[in-house]
């Protein structure tokens, strides 16, 4: 992304405006004119991701149909036109005029926001679609969508462009069939990209299929008739077999062969528990409401870790592993090792925003409470040799987390004059975390490069030094003796694990550059694995970046002319080409340590001319599997995913 110059202050005029601020100037956006206006309110962005919502919005109506017993097979295909088609075999649209609104049901539900039938009626017990604006904001967002509903034994059509009527509502006669198919093809005037990856799309489904055990979801690509593929997800254990597949992803040794299920249901709600124990030093605790990824927990999770910490707590001493004397275990060291889902289900949810990632209703934290002790008791009864395994990892956690404490208070007196800032950190004067930017930077060479090129009024400098230490592979206490790692912990501020304050954060921008090769790469892996782990929130917020230096300088031989800079051989053939190709040189820099000053802070690090890349976490699990998979003890995964995918890397630098 490029990145816009940061100023200071803004200017202010003295004098007042005469302006012609009138009642004239309120605007009212009928229809859904607003969507088209403000997509990125509705959908997030404009992007890859809100091109993936509209999926995903169209796919959870389906789902809800799966969970109200009506549906138990879902289709969507990838069309070579650039649409997408969703079919159901569920119970379809109601096919009436509506009562209210005077035109038909179904034209209701794809042209007019909060319109549904999931605001606590008869015909949804459970459904993640809450605000009633999800057809309706696909249908403004996209080119054209195609309805073929079929409703007890009727089929019915229409067909809208960006959001009108362009093809009226009409029955087309008896039909044998039931469900609704839904297809669209995204407006190009809306998306920066309308091409659909397959992966991502895939991995939503996936996650969809364990959690409505028994459905059957079919994701089908044709867009290239030489290569069609096709996915069947048919999962009849449900979270167990979701927590199965986490594992096998991560590649990692399991303390106990079995998934620990729990399931209660009770009223208008319902909650699925389901946990597995391996030997790695990270947690993987996932949460669902009315198959909503609630990415930021909420209620029912807090209900799961609250009871873990007590059960693990009560039953350590119960087995004479924690003395009458001894500190409890916290909730980090009864979760290491930890995959667990938890997916709940109720009849009046309560989410916050229309993303949807946080649960705040009081009455479901009790209620998995009370599941969590219950059951997790009665599984610890049965099965002593696998509680004496985890609660004697929790304590090794509770050991290592008290080494890094130590280490932690050591590390703060060893420095002089009560200072915690690393020696070779070049600071900048800004004092403001919103203005200030902090390079990572590989090598004292390239870092001081970096500190002649940078604008010291809002950027610092830290060269990094030493191995990175890989934290996939090593606990807390490790981290703070790194001496590539501490120094980074100082200058940001803001601690790490337990201690970690975000506001305490020092730089808006934390920026990786490392050489464009196989080592920098390696650096760049290890620098996101330690955030991923250890100060995941910086990423979750946006402030982690990678710095994209230039591969080659493009020249003239006799030092006349224009001097190019190319990021690709793709692009260092174009501006071969532009300077006319005849003596031309292209230098291929083999690291930041050969750029000049001033190259490099013009090719990388002045915010008018370079462009860097947010980092984003998109999907946490596939995050989380993918650092354990590449970064982790289990060599033979590994080798696997190279194996699978070295044809993507052929031109691979080394």
């Amino acid at each position: 992304m490029n990145e816009n110059n940061l100023n200071n202050q803004n200017t202010i005029d003295s004098a007042p405006e005469t302006t012609n601020y009138t009642e004239n100037q309120i605007q009212v956006l009928e229809g859904l004119e607003a969507v088209r206006k403000r997509p990125g309110m509705y959908i997030g962005s404009t992007s890859e991701r809100g091109l993936h919502h509209l999926v995903y919005e169209i796919v959870d109506n389906s789902i809800d149909e799966a969970m109200a017993g009506r549906c138990s097979k879902i289709d969507i295909i990838l069309l070579p036109d650039g649409s997408v088609s969703v079919r159901d075999d569920g119970h379809g649209i109601p096919s009436g005029i509506h009562p209210k609104m005077g035109i038909p049901t179904l034209e209701v539900v794809y042209t007019v926001l909060h319109a549904g039938g999931k605001f606590g009626g008869e015909g949804y017990k459970f459904s993640g679609g809450l605000h009633g604006v999800g057809a309706s904001v696909v249908n403004a967002l996209s080119e054209w969508v195609e309805i073929d509903n079929c409703y007890e034994g009727r089929r019915f059509t229409e067909r809208f462009e960006r959001g009108a009527v362009a093809r009226p509502f009409f029955c087309e006669g008896d039909t044998e069939d039931h469900g609704l198919y839904v297809r669209f093809k995204p407006d190009d005037q809306i998306f920066e990209t309308t091409v659909f990856d397959y992966e991502t799309l895939l991995k939503r489904l996936r996650e969809q299929a364990f959690l409505n055990a028994g459905v059957t979801i079919t994701m089908r690509d044709e867009r290239d008739a030489d290569n069609i593929r096709e996915d069947e997800l048919h999962y009849e254990g449900g979270i167990r077999s979701f927590v199965e597949h986490i594992n096998e992803q991560k590649g990692c040794n399991l303390l106990h062969n079995d998934v620990i299920f729990m399931r209660a249901e009770q009223e208008e709600r319902v909650a699925e528990i389901a946990l597995q124990y391996n030997d790695t030093y990270n947690e993987t605790v996932l949460t669902f409401a009315n198959d909503i990824n609630t990415a930021e927990g909420g209620t029912h999770e807090l209900g799961f870790k609250t009871a873990l910490t007590k059960v693990l707590n009560d039953y350590a001493r119960k087995v004479g592993k924690l003395k009458d004397s001894d500190k409890n275990l916290s909730g980090e060291d009864v979760r290491e090792g930890l995959t667990a889902v938890v997916s709940v289900k109720l009849r009046e949810a309560q989410f916050e925003g229309q993303t949807k990632t946080k649960l705040g209703n009081s009455e479901i934290r009790p209620f998995v409470y009370n599941l969590m002790v219950e059951k997790l008791n009665e599984y610890l009864e049965e099965n002593p040799s696998v509680g004496k395994m985890v609660v004697e990892k929790a304590l090794e956690a509770n050991r290592v987390r008290e080494a890094a404490r130590k280490a932690r208070e050591s590390t703060r007196k060893s420095f002089l004059g009560g200072s915690t800032l690393p020696g070779k950190l070049a600071d900048c004067q800004e004092r403001s975390a919103e203005l200030t930017e902090l390079f990572l930077v590989e090598g004292d060479s390239a870092g001081g490069s970096a500190k002649q090129g940078r604008n010291s009024r809002f950027q610092a400098i830290l060269p990094l030094r030493g191995k990175v230490l890989n934290v996939e592979k090593t606990r807390l206490d490790k981290v703070y003796g790194n001496p590539s790692l501490l120094p980074i912990i100082q200058a940001l501020g803001c601690g790490i694990g337990e201690e970690f304050d975000i506001k305490k954060l020092r730089y808006g921008k934390i920026i990786i550059m490392a050489d464009a090769d196989v080592d920098g790469s390696h650096i760049r892996i290890l620098l996101l694995t330690f955030f991923f782990r250890h100060m995941r929130q910086l990423i979750d917020e946006g402030h982690v970046y990678l710095a994209q230096p230039p591969l080659y300088r493009v020249y003239k031989k006799n030092g006349k002319g224009q001097e190019l800079y190319a990021f690709s051989d793709a692009e260092r053939d174009h501006c071969i080409e532009q300077l006319g190709g005849v003596n031309v040189e292209a230098d291929r820099y083999k690291g930041l340590g050969e750029m000049n000053a001033d190259q490099l802070r013009d090719t990388t690090m002045d915010p008018e001319t370079r462009t860097i890349l947010k980092v984003e976490t998109e999907d946490a699990v596939a995050c989380d599997q993918m650092f354990s998979l590449l970064m982790g003890d289990q060599v033979e995964p590994r080798r696997v995913f190279i194996e699978q995918n070295a044809k993507f890397a052929e031109n691979i630098d080394i």
